[in-house]
């Protein structure tokens, strides 16, 4: 009886740190926006060439690859201009018609806060507009990298902040440039310009906004996981080489559901609240799972603890959970991971390289 008062005053002072007793900002609960994309219906009811068309709901990716692989390009090109959001978003299409889907689908959103993300140079390799936005990014040349790496962040990203100007190094798409030069591709430019490895950053589910209650449970990431499975097979039915898993704060707790069911090289894990799991050996992954947190980062401070869905569980960064640690001591505050010349990105750069036995 003495232990479970001690659980429950645990998990009490995990919800009100949270919540933001220490000064970080409370958020507003957020739908999840999960599913097909928009436009589905219209795709379902058309055909091409007399073939029905693979269900974005439920074909396999590689069964989407094979399909794409057994039309001529005039059919792709009719399917591209009849359903750019769902061929822009189709696991397992070929990436260029993806690219080009999607330049078509966020012009015609006519929303000012889309903008940037049509411009000629940039490679979108998925967009929904639903919510607060989603979107992946590929920095490199996906299509023929040796090696993938795809970052998964936390709270307050979306279409529409993730590359946000005030956050070089610390937003998804700044910590994917960042990576992408650190292993020595020059200079990080979102257009295909070589290079052995490409980054993604993949904001491919809803995220919390702020620090509150949806970033203390595990509601979001539930739904996230299973959107990143499906985006990781997508790759592998596509030819991209078994990815790299960068996964910042909640993107832990959203990889940590997902590393099962996904086909993933490494796992590295980085101001990680908890992923869901007691040991990286209980996460059920083959992938060599990593971990790291710099000394002044506040997520220190979130108790590891897990109770009636509340809290992400053991400190992926302690003995106990067995995972390879990654140099973070020069690292500042919470975002500051990938910032020029720190110990960690050192780190990321050789385990994006595969560089690391």
């Amino acid at each position: 009886m003495r232990r479970f008062g001690r659980t429950l005053v645990t998990a009490a002072l995990a919800v009100a740190l949270v919540g933001g007793t220490a000064g970080w900002a409370s958020g507003d609960s957020q739908a999840a926006v999960t599913g097909p994309p928009p436009g589905t219906a219209a795709w379902r009811a058309d055909t091409v060439s007399g073939r029905a068309l693979p269900d974005p709901a439920s074909a396999a990716p590689r069964e989407v690859a094979a399909f794409f692989a057994g039309l001529d390009d005039a059919a792709r090109r009719q399917l591209l201009r009849s359903h750019p959001l769902v061929v822009g978003n189709l696991e397992g299409a070929p990436l260029p018609l993806r690219y080009e889907a999607n330049r078509i689908a966020v012009a015609a959103t006519g929303k000012a806060r889309y903008a940037s993300l049509a411009a000629p140079d940039r490679q979108i390799l998925a967009f929904d507009p639903r919510g607060r936005g989603q979107v992946a990014e590929v920095f490199g040349d996906l299509e023929h990298a040796e090696h993938v790496s795809v970052i998964v962040p936390g709270s307050d990203n979306d279409a529409a902040t993730y590359d946000a100007p005030r956050g070089p190094y610390t937003g998804p798409a700044g910590m994917a440039r960042a990576l992408r030069e650190a292993t020595g591709n020059g200079s990080g430019s979102g257009s295909g310009s070589g290079g052995a490895t490409a980054v993604v950053a993949w904001i491919g589910y809803t995220t919390p906004v702020g620090v509150g209650l949806d970033a203390a449970d595990g509601r979001l990431a539930r739904a996230g996981a299973a959107r990143l499975a499906r985006f990781t097979a997508g790759l592998d039915a596509v030819g991209a080489p078994d990815p790299v898993l960068f996964c910042h704060s909640y993107g832990s707790v959203v990889c940590g559901l997902a590393a099962r069911h996904t086909d993933a090289a490494d796992l590295v894990a980085f101001g990680s609240p908890g992923m869901r799991a007691d040991t990286a050996a209980a996460l059920g992954t083959g992938a060599r799972v990593w971990a790291a947190r710099g000394p002044s980062d506040w997520i220190a401070d979130v108790p590891n603890v897990e109770f009636a869905g509340i809290g992400h569980g053991a400190d992926p960064t302690s003995a106990a959970f067995g995972a390879r640690r990654v140099p973070a001591a020069d690292v500042q505050g919470h975002t500051g991971y990938f910032m020029p010349g720190t110990q960690s990105l050192a780190a990321f750069a050789t385990i994006a390289e595969g560089a690391v036995r």
